[in-house]
This record gives structure tokens, sequence and C-alpha cells, in this order.
């Protein structure tokens, strides 16, 4: 089900967060940095510290994840059903591959959050909407302005301050 497109989003973004909802309806919303697509309709989630998470797809199988491009201010909103693999079942090897690698020795992997996406919407900023003819550098340049950050690599006309000196 995911295009080549969200595909490539979701690799693009940093960060998802992924909603459960407790047995009892309490809902929980918790940021998830290592995720990755995987086969033609999953996405694979690193459980790294997340009980909620974790005991809420156990009580209640349905979860949303949004993953969005913090500098292109595009990303999606990906529904489904989710399971959790322990370490310990056959399929973990093949669904935490990607992720371990991205995780390195420093985070171990205690279960895999395996996704079936039932449906996804696109996640777009009100400025594409609001100003439809701002150029994709310009929109990018707005928000690394907004965030006070810069590509690597690039360069910039401005002198840097005189004094350094933070109070």
């Amino acid at each position: 089900m995911p295009s080549e497109e969200i595909r490539s989003d979701l690799r693009a973004a940093i960060l998802c967060w992924c909603a459960t909802v407790s047995a009892d309806g309490e809902p929980n919303v918790s940021p998830k940095e290592i995720f990755a697509p995987h086969g033609e309709d999953s996405l694979v989630i690193a459980d790294i510290a997340s009980p909620i998470t974790i005991r809420n797809i156990r009580a209640n199988p349905q979860i949303c994840v949004s993953a969005i491009d913090i500098f292109r201010q595009k990303g999606w909103k990906i529904n489904g059903m989710a399971r959790v693999i322990a370490r310990q079942e056959a399929e973990f090897a093949d669904l935490s591959r990607e992720l371990s690698a991205m995780a390195g020795p420093h985070f171990p992997i205690r279960h895999v959050i395996h996704m079936r996406i039932t449906r996804h919407a696109r996640i777009i900023a009100p400025s594409y909407r609001f100003m439809p003819e701002m150029s994709a550098e310009q929109r990018m340049a707005l928000v690394w302005d907004a965030y006070g950050v810069r590509p690597t690599g690039t360069t910039t006309n401005e002198s840097p301050p005189a004094d350094n000196n933070v109070s």
C-alpha cells in the first residue's frame, strides 16, 4: 500500500509519533525515533523504552502514526493494526534488521512493533494552502529561520555577531 513517495517521506522524517489507546480508553502519544517502512504494507517501529505503548497495543492493536519532515513541512498520518514482536519470536530477526542498524549498539531493541497499514493521509502545513505560490526553497528557508538552523554545507551572507558571549 505505501507508495515510493510515502516510503521516501518516512525515511526523511526524524521522528514519528505513535498514538495508542489503553484497554480503558486512555490515549497515549509517544515519540519514536527508530522506524522504517517494511514490505508492501507495513511499518516497523523499535521499542527502546516504551512500556505504555507496548501495553496499549497488546490491549488494543489499533494505532496511528504521524511522521513529518519538519523542514519540508509535509508528512503522513498512517493508521493500522499493530502486533508486538518479542526478541524470542521467530519474526524478530527479520523485522528488526533495519531497525537494529539504525539503533546501533547503544539502544537495544526490546520489541518490534509491526504495523499493518490500513489507511494513510497526507499531512501538510497550512502554508501550502494559504501561500501556494511559495516555492519549496522559500518554504524551507522560513522553517530554517523559525528553528534557527541551516542545513550543512550552506553559507549565508550574514556577518557573525560582534559579541559571542551568552549572558
